[in-house]
């Protein structure tokens, strides 16, 4: 699995940037979709590693991804930041179009 990151997205994320928590997540965010198989890909700041998670190619940035989680994304995906929000891409289509900056900062993994 890769994750190409446009320059675009590149600067918005070098501005929220937490020591803290200096990996990027891949996703799939299920809160109010009514159940598991129901939700969205998305990106979150994360704090550590956990067992299950495995690296997701990325020339940038620390990224990863909970295996269990993998099948709802793409081989190759793109973050991008348009009109002041991230987007998650593949070659098929849009993963999510609107990933607020609130929600890569603050939003829970767990």
């Amino acid at each position: 699995m890769k994750l190409r990151i446009t320059n675009e997205a590149k600067q918005q994320l070098e501005k929220i940037q937490d020591p803290e928590r200096p990996l990027i997540r891949l996703f799939y965010d299920t809160e109010g979709c009514g159940c598991g198989v129901n939700g969205l890909p998305t990106i979150r700041l994360e704090k550590e590693e956990r067992d299950t998670d495995r690296t997701v190619e990325n020339d940038d940035y620390s990224v990863i991804i909970d295996q269990q989680q993998a099948i709802f994304f793409k081989k190759e995906m793109k973050l991008d930041f348009i009109k002041g929000t991230f987007r998650l891409s593949s070659p098929d289509g849009i993963l999510n179009p609107i990933i607020p900056i609130k929600d890569v900062k603050e939003g829970a993994t767990v």
